[in-house]
């Protein structure tokens, strides 16, 4: 009996992006206005760079390290990357789950934390996504039943 799996391809999210630069933005003002002068602007202008890198690498799966698909059958996952990598790893059984994000987090061979927002999945990939995060397991009715 072959094991079900789940197959999700990733878009960018332009949402989770703008948070992302919006929330180091907001850290770099902070910066600013805690430590006065050039090294406050210097402190500002890093946080500023690691929010337009880190929404260039996962929120916009630009950078070649960047998650663009993932397969999921029981607490394994195969991670396919943008730059045309893929690995197995092992998916922790701590997971978050709202009904904006799932985070994933990875810890065997890598460890790395994946977060997947809702726009980055059509709504009913994204239902199964949260399913399988909550019981770590793809539920046993049809697809269609899902969307009803």
């Amino acid at each position: 009996m072959s094991e079900r799996r789940l197959r999700l391809e990733l878009r960018p999210s332009p949402l989770l992006a703008s948070a992302l630069v919006a929330a180091h933005a907001a850290a770099a003002a902070c910066a600013l206005l805690a430590l006065p002068g050039v090294p406050g602007a210097l402190l500002a202008a890093a946080l500023a760079a690691l929010g337009a890198a880190s929404a260039w690498s996962r929120a916009l799966l630009r950078a070649g390290a960047s998650v663009r698909a993932l397969e999921l059958a029981g607490s394994e996952a195969i991670v396919f990357l943008a730059s045309g990598d893929s690995f197995r790893a092992q998916v922790a059984e701590r997971r978050y789950v709202s009904r904006l994000v799932v985070t994933l987090v990875l810890r065997h061979p890598v460890r790395r934390t994946i977060l997947v927002a809702r726009d980055m999945l059509g709504g009913d990939l994204f239902r199964r996504l949260r399913i399988w995060a909550l019981w770590g397991r793809l539920p046993a009715v049809a697809a269609k039943q899902l969307s009803a």
